[in-house]
């Protein structure tokens, strides 16, 4: 099996995921769903990962766009391009699956997917997180994990430029 190509399946527009998801179902198998833009993976990101996958059996993980990156850090980022970005969290292998979204927010997709396991990190309430509501109405649930202080992407740019 060519291990490039495996990476690289893991990555899937919304028609193959929601027909993925639909299988993992019926076989009664638990989905986590969690996002950001992941522009220069680091040791939080890895944290931040691993803490979601094991709230169920299969993670998805939906990145930002390019252009949805521009609107939410501005003009100079992302420093690494959606394809890179996404073919770096796909190689991670506590991440099941990944998909790239190009609006502000993943709310179409979390509705459409509707996971088990809503995963955020950070400092966020439940009523702050786009599609909570949804998920926990369909009967998920909304887990907010700690970040790993220290760990940032714009930390990190910060002490590239000095």
């Amino acid at each position: 099996m060519d291990f490039s190509n495996s990476i690289a399946s893991k990555i899937c527009e919304l028609s193959r995921m929601l027909q993925h998801v639909a299988e993992l179902k019926l076989n009664k198998k638990t989905i986590a769903f969690t996002n950001g833009c992941f522009d220069l993976l680091h040791e939080g990101h890895a944290y931040s990962l691993s803490q979601a996958a094991q709230e169920a059996d299969f993670l998805i993980v939906a990145i930002n766009s390019d252009n949805s990156v521009k609107k939410l850090k501005g003009t100079n980022r992302p420093i690494n391009n959606e394809n890179t970005r996404a073919l770096q969290v796909a190689s991670l292998s506590m991440v099941d699956a990944v998909i790239i979204f190009d609006a502000e927010t993943p709310f179409q997709l979390i509705d459409s997917i509707l996971p088990d396991v809503l995963v955020k990190g950070g400092d966020y309430t439940i009523d702050q997180i786009v599609g909570a509501k949804e998920v926990i109405n369909a009967g998920g649930k909304v887990v907010i994990n700690p970040i790993l202080n220290g760990f940032s992407t714009t930390t990190l740019i910060e002490k590239m430029s000095k």
